[in-house]
This record gives C-alpha cells, structure tokens and sequence, in this order.
C-alpha cells in the first residue's frame, strides 16, 4: 500500500466516521427509514464520495441487509443498527452503531455487549494473531453480558472495490488458524443477541451486486446492466438508486436480470428465534506493531 492509497483509505474511513454520527443524531422514533436513507446519502455526497453500499437500517430481529426501498413507508423504532460505508475512488470503509428507540431503553447491554467486543478486538488486532483468537475474545466479551454472539455473521476484509474479498472475521472461537498480516483493511464486526445466535434469510432487501455480464432480450435491462456494471462493479448497490435513475421501470430489470443470474439479490438477515440483535462494527488497517482505526476522526 502507498501513501497515496493510504490517504484514500484513511479519508474514507474519517467521512464515515462522521456521516454515521450524523445518522445517528437523525435516527429519532417515528422517523422515515427512507428519510434518514436520503439524508445520510446526501451527507456522503458533501464530503466528495459516495455510499459504498446502501444503508442498511434493520430493526429488532432483522439483523443486517435491511435497506428502505424507494416507496419505503417504514420508520425508526425498537433497536435500530445503523451501517454505512464510504467510497472514495474504490477505496472504502465499513462502520456501524446500534441505537435503543424503545422508550424503555431495554436495550442498554446489549448494545453495549457488541460495542465492548468491538473495542476488545480491536486492542489485540496485529500481525500474527489467529483469527479463532480475535474471535474468541469478541465471544467471551459478549458472554459476560449474558447475550450471545451471532455465529453466522462475521467482520470481513476490505479491498479496492470489493467489499468481502478474502478472510472473515468471526465472531466465535471457530478454529481458524489463519493470521493477519501487515498491511489488511478488515471490518471487525460483532453482532450480539438475546436469542440463539443464528441468522436465516428473510425477505427480499432491494440491494443487488452485480455477478456476470448475461445477455437479456430486454433492451433496457441491458442498458441497466452496462451502468450497474460502470457505476458500482462489484460494489452493491439499492433498488432505490435506480428507480431514481431510470424510473420504476428498473424493478422489471432488475428480476429480469436476477432471474438470467446476472445480479445477486440479498435477502434479508433475521435471527432465527426472532430475538433482538446488536451491532457494532470499525475498519482497521493492521499495522506493523497493531492497527489503526480508520473509521474515526483523529
């Protein structure tokens, strides 16, 4: 990595740090979901960059690819996750927060079981350390709060243009003996429950990657498929972005593509037991002798 692209990551990692912040200060009871969609990515795009994936805003049980389509009537309640990422040039960063919207503020520990797992990972990030390691201080630190972590979802690493390229990072003690190396971009991502700690799929998102360049008799789906492929390559992307482009025509488009393989569609992450879940999640550039956290304003 040069000092160029370093500069890229770090400036990614920083607005993203600080558009998060703003979604949370919007993120109030009542509140449109596809409000604070449209708001934070206008916020993105003050900064000079662009959302690196559609917000994801899931609520209680749906713990993550929860995203306000463009007709979305939906809006902020209950335990609210609140995931962003930031774009510059490919270069990108991953960062999200938990914020409790019930009255009661039930919430409290299990927002702080995720965001104190987070913070225990991050401390023992370097080169050399396993994967089952960092995974296995995330799971104990959520177990003192007597929640569970989510087994099935895992922190990831970040390369130019590719939001999960190579290794995972788990959220449990999972074995593997793979190290980190000087150098990566990784999401550390714990997500923590009440409930069993597994996720299944759920309904439709509206977020979509591209996957291969398929032919289509459409004609318009075609010209649809040459932008998606231009504009986000292999970064995913919202229905909602679309139809702002396009009109509501590219709904057709995008289940004719679906349907000729051409896009992936993913599907909502629900716990299994319906139970609520946590997030919290930083990028990390591993250094020499640690990591530095990207995603913040220092």
């Amino acid at each position: 990595m040069n000092d160029k692209e370093l500069k890229k990551w770090r400036e990614a990692g920083k607005i993203a740090h600080k558009v998060l912040n703003y979604a949370k200060s919007i993120a109030k009871p009542g509140v449109p979901l596809l409000e604070i969609a449209e708001k934070v990515e206008k916020e993105v795009e003050k900064y000079g960059a662009k959302s690196a994936f559609p917000i994801n805003l899931s609520i209680n049980e749906v713990a993550a690819h929860s995203s306000p389509g463009h007709d979305d009537k939906s809006v902020a309640h209950g335990l609210l996750k609140i995931d962003l990422g930031v774009n510059i040039d490919g270069f990108i960063s991953d960062t999200a927060l938990t914020v409790d919207l019930t009255p009661e503020q039930e919430h409290k520990d299990l927002i702080l079981a995720a965001e104190h797992a987070l913070k225990e990972a991050i401390k023992v990030i370097s080169p050399g350390i396993m994967l089952m390691e960092v995974g296995r201080i995330i799971q104990d630190t959520i177990a003192t709060y007597n929640v569970a972590p989510v087994v099935n979802l895992s922190g990831h690493e970040l390369e130019r243009w590719k939001l999960h390229p190579g290794l995972t990072i788990p959220n449990y003690d999972n074995a593997n003996i793979t190290k980190l190396k000087g150098g990566m971009v990784l999401a550390i991502e714990p997500f923590a429950t009440t409930g069993q700690g597994i996720v299944i799929d759920g309904k439709p998102s509206g977020i979509y990657k591209f996957i291969a360049k398929h032919n289509t008799r459409d004609a318009e789906s075609r010209k649809i498929l040459e932008f998606i492929e231009k504009e986000f390559r292999e970064l995913p992307f919202s229905s909602r972005w679309l139809v702002k482009k396009f009109g509501t025509r590219a709904l057709l488009s995008l289940r004719l593509l679906e349907q000729a393989n051409a896009l992936h569609h993913f599907k909502q992450l629900v716990e299994k037991t319906k139970a609520p879940v946590s997030q919290a999640e930083a990028t990390v550039l591993v250094t020499k002798d640690g990591c530095e956290v990207l995603t913040k304003n220092e």
